[in-house]
């Protein structure tokens, strides 16, 4: 069972790891604006945010949810391929996921250029 501090700094981690994301993400984009094709700036945007922000359960811990790109590759750095495994299948389904957004933006940039 996990204790209450415990949960406060499972929290503020999240919370923290969020901010830190949307500044990263917001300083990214200024500088992705200097890329003139719309479709590689968002592109690589959309590659951000499945890096950064597809979760993974813990092993250790139930409904604990950890970064897939820190559990995958310090799992694969020890040696565990079923849990970086599992990292890295979130990872695909974000991507899939990420790839219809993008698509479907696209789509409106298109008819909104028009």
């Amino acid at each position: 069972m996990i204790d209450a501090e415990t949960n406060l700094a499972y929290g503020i981690f999240w919370a923290l790891y969020a901010v830190a994301f949307v500044i990263f993400f917001y300083t990214m984009g200024r500088l992705f604006r200097i890329i003139p094709i719309y479709a590689v700036r968002t592109l690589l945007q959309a590659a951000l945010i499945v890096v950064f922000l597809t979760p993974v359960e813990s092993a250790e811990v139930a409904n604990w949810w950890i970064p897939a790109w820190l559990h995958g590759g310090y799992e694969t750095i020890l040696g565990d391929a079923s849990e970086a495994g599992r990292a890295f299948l979130n990872f695909g389904i974000a991507s899939a996921a990420m790839l219809l957004v993008w698509i479907l933006d696209l789509v409106r940039y298109r008819l909104v250029k028009r």
